[in-house]
């Protein structure tokens, strides 16, 4: 029993042997056959493909560069004129003659850091021109016959109309950018409201406001705003209207917006205390009358004058700090205490108008925080800020009437329609308004198209 299983062993073996040398002698022939096999003729059909071989990687040529595509550069800080044209790859022979030429237009002594520009090369790479932006206009320096020589041309002016409008969802500010207008605009509607809507207070979340204002562009690029042209504000079911006219802001029946006082020194800020009699001092813990009130502000926030006149005081004046006092006609005086630091130029005896910088938010004296606390006189007594009657500015002359309707119901209509059309018009000018008065026959409207 035992033999036979020896003996079934060994055939087994001897049979996986057998099948092993067979399949290296057929590996050897089919390699021997791909190998050496003779060139197939023609329409012969060929089952067995050899490998490819790799074919050799053609270097294709570097494009050449559009030297007629400008390239811009800035100058940095610290960098003078030869530097800089040293780095555009003027010739240092001819750094002198360029220099020159520029001198005529700007000053290359101050080179103002951010300076933009750009540089254009010829066929060869060679630098030919370059065209520096400057405030008011380029200044572009050329090549000319192994010379340099520069030439400027001013901007072209241009200013537009464009409107804005939307609902005070939270700031004011962001109100306005959503409306697509800059932050800017933000203040220059406080500017123009200032004396009726206190922008630190009266406020409130559902107003709405529309906004007809200039637009600058210089060469149809877009460098800021201009002045407000036109404004509506509803708050808190009150509309609030104004319209420039001849430098000034006036209601729809002409009268003027300017007031004696401002509704408040600060732009933006919060009330954190009133006007009291009895109020409980965060500094001597005892009650005391509070004669002004409170607006919380960061330290150096800047304070204006609220109403024009001449500065009575300006130092320091023990629990006040730092306070400025001014006198005005009527017999009002206006003080300003705890300020962080006065504006330059103001001192006893100096000229002060309305809205002009007194100094700075700060927390000088017997304060507990940053603040300004404001307050005002009549007749040597003290009455509250938030209740002066104000006195508006003289009316426009009845003569200057018709001027002011026409231009008025101009922009009442632009300010309408400007959602509806492109975002851009010319602005008139109040002479040309009166001009278009001037015109015999026709109705006003047709006389101020």
């Amino acid at each position: 029993m035992r033999r036979n299983r020896r003996v079934i062993d060994q055939n087994r073996r001897r049979a996986v042997l057998r099948t092993g040398l067979l399949s290296v002698v057929l590996t050897a022939a089919i390699g021997s056959f791909i190998l050496f096999r003779p060139a197939p003729r023609s329409g012969e059909r060929v089952e067995l493909q050899a490998t490819p071989r790799p074919q050799p990687v053609v270097e294709l040529p570097a494009l050449a560069a559009d030297t007629s595509l400008p390239k811009p550069f800035s100058v940095e800080s610290g960098q003078t004129l030869s530097g800089l044209l040293s780095e555009l790859e003027v010739p240092t022979h001819e750094q002198p003659a360029a220099v020159e030429a520029l001198a005529e237009f700007i000053d290359i002594r101050r080179l103002r850091p951010g300076t933009s520009g750009l540089a254009y090369r010829d066929d060869h790479g060679r630098l030919s021109s370059v065209r520096m932006r400057l405030r008011n206009g380029w200044v572009e320096l050329a090549h000319m016959a192994d010379d340099w020589q520069a030439q400027f041309r001013s901007f072209s002016r241009r200013v537009a109309l464009a409107r804005s409008a939307g609902t005070v969802n939270g700031p004011l500010e962001q109100a306005v950018r959503m409306s697509g207008a800059s932050p800017e605009i933000t203040y220059k509607m406080a500017d123009v409201l200032q004396w009726d809507l206190d922008f630190n207070r009266d406020l409130r979340l559902g107003d709405q406001f529309e906004v007809l204002y200039e637009q600058v562009y210089l060469d149809d690029s877009n460098v800021g705003s201009g002045a407000v042209m036109a404004l509506t504000y509803e708050n808190r079911g009150q509309r609030y209207e104004a319209y420039r006219f001849e430098d000034a802001y006036y209601d729809h029946e002409g009268r003027p917006l300017q007031k004696m006082f401002l509704r408040s020194p600060l732009p933006f800020s919060r009330v954190t205390s009133r006007f009291s009699k009895r109020r409980f001092h965060p500094v001597l813990k005892v009650h005391r009358p509070h004669w002004g009130v409170d607006y919380g502000a960061p330290t150096g926030t800047p304070v204006r004058a609220t109403a024009g006149g001449h500065v009575a005081f300006a130092g320091r004046k023990g629990g006040a700090g730092n306070m400025v006092e001014l006198r005005h006609v009527g017999g009002y005086r206006t003080a300003y205490l705890h300020l962080s630091r006065f504006a330059k130029g103001v001192r006893s005896g100096s000229r002060v108008a309305q809205g002009d910088l007194i100094g700075y938010v700060g927390s000088t004296g017997l304060s507990t925080g940053p603040h300004l606390d404001y307050r005002v006189k009549k007749d040597g007594k003290w009455i509250d800020p938030l209740s002066i009657h104000l006195r508006p500015a003289p009316p426009i002359p009845d003569d200057r009437m018709p001027a002011f309707r026409a231009q008025r119901d101009m922009l009442r209509q632009q300010l309408d329609a400007r959602a509806e059309q492109d975002p851009t018009v010319a602005v008139p000018s109040a002479a040309q308004i009166t001009a278009a008065l001037e015109v015999p026959g026709g109705t006003p409207a047709e006389r101020t198209r």
